[in-house]
């Protein structure tokens, strides 16, 4: 005969089915935000590996997302190899009040968190172990006054290590945007990613492909040089939305360099931000 299950609560008949014990909800680890900030949104955008275009991406949502007239605000969380304030030409330090840190504000109006506007040479690399990196990322939530921000866009460190994890578990990430670009070896690690954000219950919007193709500036072809693209084979077979093709743009790049990002006028990722728009503007 099957063993009569017990617990210490008082009363117990051995059913568990209406014990409110059983039914306890798994512990949360979702930092609360600075006190003084009020975020609506927050999007992950991710990617398996380095090297994909991932702050590119990151950037390109944030400012249409802002030309569409939303305060918008990014963190950049990737803390060794912060780009995003090169990409808006932002030098100066991140100062303190009362309320907490301040972002630095691009001329376009995007609030930016970075590891580079705390450091005082940004070129000086950043030697820390993964817990002193997670609580970094942890720290541009909690510590930094955002103020009002309707969508916070998250430049994810790239991988599926333990930063992104913290990511995922300390931040309230409502979406993810996925990079990839046209390598089979890229998509393989992309589906890692696709993977890991599904494990965590983290909704995917999407996917982007960067480095798609190059246009010939004479005729106007386009070529593949990483070879034929299977992107849409690829957000077909992990079921997400395709959301666009980012071809290299040597505009892009200019414009990154000399730290003039928000003057690029590309289509490549305004069906992305509009998607963005439906899905959250509620």
């Amino acid at each position: 005969m099957e063993q009569e299950r017990k617990c210490n609560e008082t009363g117990c008949n051995g059913d568990c089915s209406n014990c409110s014990s059983a039914k306890q909800e798994p512990e949360s680890f979702i930092e609360a935000p600075n006190k003084y900030s009020k975020i609506k949104n927050v999007i992950g955008v991710v990617s398996g590996k380095g090297g994909v275009g991932k702050s590119m991406v990151t950037a390109m949502l944030a400012v249409l997302m802002s030309r569409k007239g939303y305060k918008v605000g990014i963190l950049d969380a990737d803390i060794t190899g912060p780009s995003i304030p090169k990409m808006f030409g932002i030098n100066s330090r991140a100062k303190m009040n009362d309320k907490g840190i301040l972002p630095e504000v691009t001329a376009g109006g995007i609030k930016i968190m970075s590891c580079n506007l705390l450091l005082e040479n940004p070129d000086a690399p950043v030697v820390w172990r993964g817990p002193v990196l997670a609580g970094a990322v942890k720290q541009f939530w909690t510590d930094v006054f955002w103020d009002e921000i309707d969508f916070l866009f998250v430049d994810m460190p790239p991988g599926t290590g333990d930063v992104p994890l913290t990511v995922y578990q300390s931040l309230p990430i409502d979406g993810a945007v996925i990079v990839t670009t046209p390598q089979d070896l890229v998509s393989l690690i992309v589906k890692k990613a696709c993977n890991m954000a599904n494990m965590m219950n983290i909704r995917v919007l999407g996917m982007v492909e960067n480095m798609s193709y190059v246009k010939c500036p004479d005729c106007g072809k386009e070529f593949e040089i990483f070879g034929k693209s299977n992107f849409n084979e690829l957000c077909s077979e992990m079921q997400i939305m395709p959301l666009g093709r980012m071809p290299i743009d040597t505009k892009l790049t200019e414009l990154c360099n000399e730290g003039e990002f928000e003057k690029f006028y590309a289509s490549y990722l305004e069906d992305a931000a509009n998607m963005i728009e439906t899905a959250y503007n509620k």
